[in-house]
């Protein structure tokens, strides 16, 4: 079976073990807990296809957290803290070269993925955690947790039967004898009793109301052991804005890449790419476009020769950044004799570029200028979109010292001192429909 490299990142000292699977815009960093194995999860049928799904969401980061799996064991007596993990989580994303993850956390894991989607929200995209555990004993929030007493049988069982067919929760069919393998290559039998000892004093219930990343929750509503579906509504209330979609395990076995496989991975698709629709319209802005450029430029330049239009044009250039400056106009591109800009209200656009047409004229030229106002898509410093092509096909119909805008430009403008003269309807090359063109009146 294909499965990826095993790479090694560190923390200090400490080795932890990860994959990267598949490629995209969004990173997507897999917690699981009990059990896990890196190079292990692709010897099962079901966790690897469970796997190959998530990664068609974006790049799959695969890691065991400290004491398991592939990464640095711990001995009973060296449980790392909650802290720890979290900080580990970093040394893997640095070592992947990830600025921002979300975060699909199993189980215990989702005590270390909520703490960190609090602690490092810059770094956190989103948290989808599946039958997260957030605290293990009984509380007055949590009454339904499992006594102490029923935990400290749990662990005798992990001392007497970790690792063989005898284990409880082992899987049947044909992966039972994978399973107990699987087990034995995830984690010691001390070193798993030490971890749950360690945990009953664990609680990050406080931490769940500073999260503010988006976050889904995945429940499981066949209860089992001490994962229990109301630990997971409980959580998605805590968290402020997190959804939660309970699943059924279909009377089969409750680890999430069996029955549930599709579902969880379906879900957690369709939860990604809502946020990346959701950044894409953070990501557009309401701004007016200023298009600007010399009228007759090839033939002024011929006339005048290359040093003196040198000059002019270098006049030009400083004309149009003052004004730009004193209307608050945001220069985004200038192409030869031609500026464009973005204004965040129309009235300070049309009035720079009104104020532009008369400031160059003693240099004995004339430009032209259009103007649109619309939804403008943000490309890291610049902005694009059908708005811009809109405001340029305008400003490409103006006569010399001539200041057209849109329709939308002038509606926008009413109650203003600012006079426009209707110049009909046109159709603008690439952009379907046909538009109102008015251009500014002159005092």
């Amino acid at each position: 079976m294909n499965r990826p490299e095993t790479r090694y990142a560190w923390n200090g000292e400490v080795s932890l073990a990860y994959q990267v699977v598949g490629q995209g815009d969004l990173d997507l960093l897999y917690l699981q807990g009990y059990c896990s194995n890196v190079d292990m999860n692709w010897e099962s049928r079901h966790l690897a296809n469970f796997l190959r799904g998530l990664a068609r969401h974006g790049r799959l980061i695969v890691t065991d957290r400290r004491g398991w799996g592939c990464s640095e064991r711990f001995t009973p007596g060296s449980v790392p803290d909650v802290d720890v993990l979290t900080d580990d989580i970093l040394a893997v994303m640095s070592e992947v070269r990830s600025e921002q993850v979300a975060i699909l956390a199993t189980y215990e894991s989702a005590i270390v993925g909520s703490l960190f989607a609090a602690v490092y929200p810059e770094r956190t995209k989103a948290l989808i955690l599946v039958d997260p555990q957030v605290t293990y004993l009984p509380t007055d929030e949590t009454p339904w947790m499992p006594t102490l007493s029923r935990w400290q049988k749990q662990i005798e069982l992990v001392r007497d039967t970790w690792g063989t067919t005898d284990w409880w929760d082992a899987p049947h069919g044909d992966e039972g004898e994978w399973f107990s393998r699987y087990a034995r290559a995830s984690v010691t039998p001390g070193g798993l009793a030490a971890e749950l000892d360690s945990y009953l004093e664990t609680d990050v219930r406080a931490v769940l109301p500073s999260i503010q990343v988006p976050t889904l929750v995945l429940v499981d509503t066949e209860s089992f052991y001490e994962v229990l579906p109301e630990t997971g509504r409980f959580v998605a209330t805590k968290i402020p804005g997190a959804r939660v979609v309970e699943h059924s395990s279909q009377g089969g076995h409750h680890f999430h890449w069996y029955a549930r496989a599709d579902s969880i991975v379906d879900e957690v698709g369709r939860f990604l790419a809502a946020i990346r629709e959701e950044d894409e319209s953070f990501d557009r802005v309401l701004a007016t476009v200023l298009f600007t450029d010399i009228v007759g430029s090839t033939e002024r330049a011929a006339a005048l020769g290359d040093r003196r239009w040198r000059k002019i044009v270098e006049q030009h250039h400083s004309a149009v950044r003052t004004l730009l400056a004193r209307y608050r106009g945001v220069e985004m591109d200038t192409a030869g004799d031609g500026f464009f800009a973005s204004f965040e209200g129309p009235a300070r656009a049309v009035r720079c570029a009104a104020a532009i047409v008369d400031a160059v004229r003693p240099l004995g030229i004339e430009v032209r200028a259009g103007l649109h106002t619309g939804e403008m898509e943000r490309l890291d410093s610049k902005v694009g979109g059908v708005a811009v092509n809109i405001g340029a096909r305008v400003a490409a119909m103006a006569a010399p010292s001539e200041v057209l805008v849109s329709q939308t430009v002038k509606d926008l403008m009413v109650g203003s001192d600012l006079r426009f003269e209707d110049r009909g309807s046109h159709e603008l090359k690439g952009v379907p429909g046909a538009w109102k063109v008015y251009a500014v009146a002159r005092q």
